[in-house]
């Protein structure tokens, strides 16, 4: 591509802004620090009186009815969990048992802290829309107490002015069910095992005795079995947490179809993922047969290590998480490419916490190999570059929004393109910013950032969803073809 020299190019904020809701809150259990202060916790409602207990849950009823869905059956599927503590001659009554419940449960407000790194993708409906307006699904990384992440979602319309609404937030957010009974393929789960470097006699033991299909609750089974709660030998141990590991990270869930997805959210439920799930990129890619699946990749973190997984929706009402695996998943900012490349899948990473980088693969799962694409050149990027989202498939190339870093750790968005055949060639690269944080954006969590997980293209303007120092998220757009104009 050849260029004039380039001139300031500036995305134009357009909104509206999203601040974080704190009246948006799930029920979650409630773990005291001790088995023994549970105990004494059950052993203190059990020597109330019934009236008392009525009395007691009456209030609570009164209190958090109104705040969310199906308060009765959240308390008695708690007590469920809990009945341990009980003594085992005790038959608490049903009133009882709500109550028992209600004392291990505790309300988690999602976004409390911070509503930001917005991902957009089109709709899968685009129905009864006026001419010109398109309907988009944002996802958010919202963030509460303790700083732990989960994904969230809105919906919105662009119209033909390229002006956006956003679909109002209904009451009542929920978290999905787990889908029970998932079978893990003995073949792809023993190759997943090697790529992670867990393998041993031990496992092949374990695998000896599960069928060529089988589900975590088997894989429980088969652990206890094999003598595991006796035995003190470490390689046998450490081999075990890598099986439960495996199996419990990869898993499925599922919200009523009644929810509205704004209602939808995606609370850490596995051990790689206990402390986030943060910065999904969605994509919409298409697959060989030209059907359409929605893929995200996040960074999953347990308080000590981050780990880049997948996650695949074709509806955004069941959910498939899965690990990745190979010498190419480490560090953040993994992003899909929307189809196959020659055959093989496409990713654009910051494996080294410094350069992008582009990796090819044959399995989805599966990435080694990653090649520096771009390293950092101008001062506005001279600490980090890193990409901010899946590529965008125009007639002039891949268009890839960036995020550099410079002097006093401050974000700015850039862009660059890649030749449509041969994505390791860069053909264009923006030298100057395309957005930096001004100064009603600059203050937040971590000020003086801005930063999106992901673009859309409507009509002929790149609509820009991105979040305002790791607090809020609003809309910036920018004319596609003066972007494409100004790559140098």
């Amino acid at each position: 591509m050849t260029a004039s020299p380039q001139s300031l190019l500036y995305a134009k904020r357009i909104g509206p802004t999203l601040l974080p809701d704190r009246n948006r809150v799930l029920m979650r259990p409630f773990r005291p620090s001790t088995d023994d202060i549970s105990r004494r916790i059950v052993a203190r409602v059990m020597a109330l009186s019934e009236e008392t207990v009525v009395e007691s849950l009456n209030r609570v009823l009164g209190g958090f009815a109104d705040r969310h869905l199906d308060v009765e059956v959240n308390f008695r599927h708690r007590f469920d969990q809990v009945k341990i503590y009980l003594e085992p001659e005790a038959k608490p009554s049903v009133a009882r048992q709500l109550l028992i419940g209600a004392y291990f449960t505790n309300e988690y407000a999602i976004e409390s802290a911070a509503l930001f790194n917005p991902s957009i993708v089109p709709h899968p409906d685009q129905t009864g829309l006026p001419d010109g307006s398109s309907r988009f699904i944002l996802s958010l990384r919202a963030t509460g107490e303790g700083h732990i992440s989960s994904i969230t979602f809105r919906t919105g319309i662009i119209n033909r002015d390229h002006r956006i609404t956003l679909s109002s937030t209904v009451p009542f957010v929920l978290e999905p069910e787990r889908v029970s009974n998932i079978a893990f393929t003995k073949e792809l789960f023993t190759h997943r095992l090697e790529q992670a470097g867990v393998q041993n006699e031990f496992c092949r033991r374990v695998l000896d005795k599960l069928h060529e299909d089988f589900t975590l609750k088997e894989l429980h089974q088969v652990l206890i079995a094999s003598g595991l709660t006796e035995t003190s030998d470490a390689a046998a141990i450490w081999a075990a947490r890598g099986l439960l590991l495996l199996a419990e990270s990869n898993f499925e869930v599922s919200f009523p179809a009644s929810s509205q997805l704004s209602q939808r959210v995606l609370f850490p439920s596995a051990p790689s993922q206990s402390n986030g799930i943060e910065d999904a990129r969605f994509v919409r890619f298409r697959q060989d047969d030209g059907s359409l699946t929605y893929y995200a990749t996040y960074t999953a973190y347990d308080g000590k290590i981050i780990l880049p997984q997948l996650l695949e929706t074709p509806d955004f009402l069941r959910f498939k998480f899965s690990t990745l695996n190979g010498p190419g998943v480490q560090n953040k900012g993994m992003a899909l490419f929307p189809r196959k490349i020659g055959g093989r899948y496409a990713m654009v990473s910051r494996q080294d916490d410094e350069n992008i980088l582009l990796m090819f693969s044959e399995n989805l799962h599966y990435w080694q190999a990653p090649k520096v694409l771009m390293v950092p050149d101008q001062p506005w990027e001279f600490i980090k570059l890193g990409n901010c989202g899946s590529p965008i498939e125009t007639a002039a190339g891949w268009l890839v929004l960036s995020h550099g870093v410079g002097a006093m750790r401050k974000y700015c968005l850039g862009a660059f393109l890649l030749d449509l055949n041969d994505p390791s060639r860069v053909i264009g690269r923006l030298r100057e910013p395309l957005l930096c944080p001004n100064e009603s954006e600059r203050e937040g969590y971590v000020p003086n950032v801005v930063y999106t997980c992901g673009a859309l293209v409507h009509g002929e303007q790149l609509i820009i969803p991105y979040a305002m120092s790791d607090s809020a998220t609003s809309f910036a757009a920018v004319s596609l073809a003066d972007l494409l104009a100004a790559m140098a």
